[in-house]
């Protein structure tokens, strides 16, 4: 009886065990991890199949699961500094778990690989978005004039307009587009603000971050860039309108060049059809007490 008991007892506790998966998303990374004997598997599609397969057996034992990108390069990097044998499981075990806590992962909510996949993508490039833009920041250093922290400032001036901006915007659901080109590569982050009627705006902290980390970018450099907002709400056309980058601060864009640039490809820079039941015009006024101070 105490035997089983006690078997019973781990089985309870086997369901409050939290675990976290690495995945390998791509055809080329798991070529890559083919190079270790250990990793057994021949064929991409049957390895995301059987990982979907134990992801979903997990859920159905009340155990949670968070996914998390693996990447074969960090974890040869790891391995090297750690001491690790990259060629047993054991140590891409414990990678794995250095991703929980340091990585992009994602909570397995039972949908399929295939639409988990691109979200957990996404939450990749916006870490590493808000990583590579946070070392820009830092690198400016303090202002030779003022002695004040570059990065700092800009970053409190960006807090603030992202504050301004989803106050002044009209009620319903808010899509923001971030884009920096003044950087060794172009920056852009998204900022979703979910405004239902009579409740207080729901952010993602991590997001909203991201987003406040690039705009303080282009605020502090004074490189080519914009910001453009699209509000939706049941009942009107959805809004779009936006601003610029320029001297340390926002422009604003008429309701002509909103239209330009949602009505041309970036890359070809043909024109595109507009959308029908959106209105494109000029930003609010957010009001602002006067321009930005300037650091060099």
């Amino acid at each position: 009886m105490a035997h089983t008991d006690h078997l019973t007892m781990r089985r309870v506790l086997r369901r409050e065990i939290a675990g976290t998966i690495g995945l390998l998303t791509d055809e080329q990374d798991f070529r890559a991890m083919r190079r270790y004997r250990s990793f057994t598997f021949d064929d991409h599609t049957t390895y995301l199949r059987q990982v979907e397969k134990l992801l979903r057996l997990v859920a159905a034992q009340g155990g949670h699961t968070t996914v998390a990108l693996f990447d074969p390069e960090e974890y040869a990097e790891y391995c090297e500094t750690t001491g690790l044998d990259p060629d047993i499981p054991s140590s891409r075990a414990r990678f794995t778990a250095e991703l929980a806590s340091t990585g992009p992962t994602l909570p397995y909510d039972g949908r399929p690989l295939a639409e988990l996949v691109p979200d957990l993508v996404d939450e990749a490039v916006r870490q590493a978005t808000w990583e590579y833009a946070s070392t820009l920041l830092a690198r400016l250093g303090p202002c030779a004039s003022c002695g004040e922290n570059i990065g700092r400032t800009a970053f409190a001036r960006a807090a603030d307009l992202v504050v301004r901006i989803l106050d002044t915007a009209p009620p319903g659901n808010r899509h923001l587009v971030c884009s920096v080109t003044g950087t060794p590569e172009t920056l852009v982050a998204v900022l979703h603000a979910d405004d239902e009627e009579g409740e207080t705006t729901q952010l993602d902290e991590a997001e909203a971050l991201e987003f406040t980390t690039v705009l303080a970018l282009g605020i502090a450099t004074d490189g080519p860039g914009g910001l453009v907002m699209r509000t939706t709400a049941p009942g009107t056309a959805d809004r779009v309108y936006g601003w610029r980058l320029r001297g340390g601060g926002l422009d604003p864009l008429t309701a002509g060049e909103v239209f330009d640039a949602y009505c041309t490809d970036i890359e070809s820079g043909d024109l595109i059809s507009p959308e029908s039941g959106v209105d494109y015009g000029e930003p609010p006024d957010l009001g602002e007490e006067g321009p930005a101070r300037q650091h060099r």
